[in-house]
């Protein structure tokens, strides 16, 4: 029986759906950990396949590609005296589980099933996995280890049935996607079940930008005492070494590692580039474009750019018509030489007028309004997308959280591109993470120490620039009430009654409720960006198109 184990965790970034890439990272990882002397190596959540591979998993011959994926990633531990833990969709008697697969000497000798699916949120696994039964343990080199999968240790049946049937160590392997404060939630769930039972866990994470998640790794153990036993990096792929000995009470952890965690304002801006960068690569482009307008959105998202791909790969363009300030003019070319990147300024006059001409006889008679407003926005996105069509560059859009709440964006405008950064940050979260940007370097960013984005941009009153002398707040709440009802209906779920209790305009909270119903066609048409919430638009909030509903109080 051994009395020592040294215990590798695969904290990796896989690719959905590039089963040889991802095999061939999985086979480096395991010659890295040999190297180190491991007994044990577990990678990630359904690693080979990358998490979450949605309805990939309805193709036959995705199925059958990913199990050869699996059986290749474990014939690489042949002959290295290693015991690998494979988390991935296995095939038995015409079922598909979301499984975690033993490899010893080349050969899968056992598995288990992941009992919890989770099926709220962004995960639908139910949609696609048969529930395994409850587990038992395995047993790798006389010790019997518990292997619950992710939603496995979020209620307590899995971990006690393991922990009834002999389990002496629990390794977790995980798929959590970030949001605020998801790892004092991870910790609190792994304390519980470690009080619980009795026995240590170790966690481990993927991390990684899959379409509109961000899995930010921050992979950790507890010993059975609820003690930290280590704490792996935040946002980073790394193989991560832990030693344990068997103690008079059970196995105790002898590594001393503790990474500090990404700050909670460092945590949404690095999630923000690792989600900008891998939607890029793992899509296969280089480069990206978008509009520089001298506001505190567009500034942000070339500064995150920047930050994810180099200044060299980030192109702005600044599209001024007769309402753009000359505050504006200097204030993109000022965030733009700030940040290094290539700027050009391409005047829209000519083609708004002539559009504007064209119009005239079918809106003869009628008052100068949002359609004349909207044509300069929709005449800047045709632009930038031709830029971006010819040049191979993808268009990223700006538009933030609170304007896409309640449609302060021009669909097929301002809205177009493949990509939005913000699009998970309120107004007034940009403009304090513009603030801490230019006071900050963030680890694993590419963009220049000090400050980033021009003072003036963060202090100056937002505006869209469609009309003189225009404010956002001609027909918005303060930006900070604003965010306030929001969070309040978005985040909270709370009622008309709630909000206005406390302390804003029942009118004003009418309104607000009504804008954010209306706007819903647009978010449905509005390019994907990184989840930093548990109610992102799209993936965390689904309501219906058509909604008659409103909460009206009593």
């Amino acid at each position: 029986m051994a009395d020592k184990l040294r215990i590798a965790l695969a904290q990796l970034n896989p690719t959905v759906g590039a089963l040889s890439k991802n095999v061939e990272k999985g086979k480096a990882v395991i010659d890295e950990a040999v190297k180190a002397g491991a007994d044990i190596l577990m990678f990630p959540e359904l690693f080979p396949t990358g998490y979450f591979p949605e309805d990939l998993l309805f193709k036959p011959q995705f199925v059958k590609k990913a199990m050869e994926a699996a059986k290749e990633l474990a014939a690489h531990g042949r002959d290295k005296d290693i015991s690998l833990l494979i988390p991935s969709i296995w095939v038995d008697n015409f079922q598909l589980y979301n499984a975690v697969l033993l490899a010893e000497d080349g050969n899968i000798i056992d598995w288990r099933a992941k009992h919890d699916l989770p099926n709220d949120d962004v995960f639908y696994e139910k949609r696609y996995f048969t529930p395994g039964k409850l587990p038992g343990p395995f047993n790798i080199h006389d010790v019997r280890i518990g292997v619950p999968i992710c939603e496995d240790v979020w209620r307590k049946d899995v971990v006690e049935c393991l922990a009834e049937t002999g389990a002496e160590l629990l390794l977790c392997p995980n798929g959590s996607p970030y949001w605020r404060n998801k790892h004092d939630l991870r910790m609190n769930v792994v304390v519980e079940r470690v009080v619980e039972s009795g026995l240590p866990m170790l966690y481990l994470n993927q991390i990684g930008g899959q379409d509109e998640l961000v899995f930010d790794g921050a992979s950790f153990g507890v010993n059975a005492d609820r003690s930290l036993a280590f704490i792996g990096k935040s946002f980073e792929e790394e193989l991560i070494i832990t030693d344990w000995h068997r103690g008079e009470t059970g196995w105790v952890c002898d590594t001393d590692k503790a990474e500090p965690l990404a700050s909670n304002d460092g945590a949404p801006w690095r999630a923000c580039v690792l989600g900008l960068r891998d939607y890029l690569h793992k899509n296969h482009f280089e480069k990206v474009v978008l509009g520089l307008s001298g506001g505190i959105d567009s500034a942000v998202v070339a500064a995150i750019a920047v930050d994810a791909i180099g200044a060299e790969n980030v192109h702005c363009i600044m599209l001024p018509y007769k309402y753009t300030s000359e505050d504006s003019l200097k204030d993109a070319k000022d965030c733009a030489e700030m940040l290094g990147v290539r700027y050009d300024v391409v005047a829209i006059g000519d083609a708004v007028e002539a559009a504007t001409d064209a119009l005239a006889p079918l809106f003869a008679g009628l008052k100068p309004g949002l359609a004349e407003e909207n044509l300069q926005s929709r005449m800047r996105g045709t632009y930038l997308m031709g830029v971006s069509n010819k040049l191979g560059s993808m268009l990223i859009t700006t538009g933030n959280k609170s304007e896409m709440a309640v449609g302060y964006a021009t669909i097929y405008g301002d809205m177009n591109g493949g990509f939005n950064p913000i699009k998970d940050l309120y107004k007034m979260q940009v403009y304090h993470l513009a603030d801490w940007r230019n006071h900050n370097m963030p680890k694993n960013c590419l963009g220049p120490k000090g400050r980033v984005i021009p003072q003036p941009i963060i202090e100056k009153a937002p505006s869209a620039e469609l009309a003189p002398d225009q404010k956002d707040q001609d027909s918005l709440p303060p930006y900070p009430v604003l965010d306030a009802i929001l969070e309040g209906f978005v985040e909270g779920e709370k009622s008309f009654e709630e909000i206005v209790g406390e302390g804003h305009d029942p009118e004003v909270v009418a309104k607000v409720q009504k804008l954010l119903y209306i706007a819903e066609y647009k978010r449905r048409q509005a390019a994907p960006g990184p989840k930093l919430t548990k109610k992102a638009f799209g993936l965390g909030r689904k309501y219906p198109i058509t909604n008659g509903f409103r909460d009206e109080g009593n």
